[in-house]
């Protein structure tokens, strides 16, 4: 992604935000071209499905791509709420 595609976590709804230091880019369906494993449920991510990328700001090469609502229900078993 281009920086000047880039969000700043400032500018997500409160369901977007990360955990703590993390940073959260949503991808759109045009932009996922590659086939990801989610951690949150251990299943693929295909090409052409919108997701999300989770970015902890301390290892950014830790970055992982979680489907949506696997992170949501993270966010939740960790005591975060929309």
């Amino acid at each position: 992604m281009a920086s000047s595609q880039h969000t700043t976590p400032e500018s997500f709804p409160d369901d977007l935000t990360g955990l703590d230091d993390e940073i959260v880019h949503p991808i759109q369906p045009y932009q996922a071209k590659k086939t990801y494993m989610c951690p949150g449920c251990a299943s693929t991510i295909a090409p052409g499905i919108g997701h999300l990328v989770i970015v902890p700001q301390d290892a950014p090469d830790l970055r992982r791509h979680w489907h949506r609502g696997c992170w949501y229900k993270e966010r939740r078993r960790l005591g975060y709420h929309r």
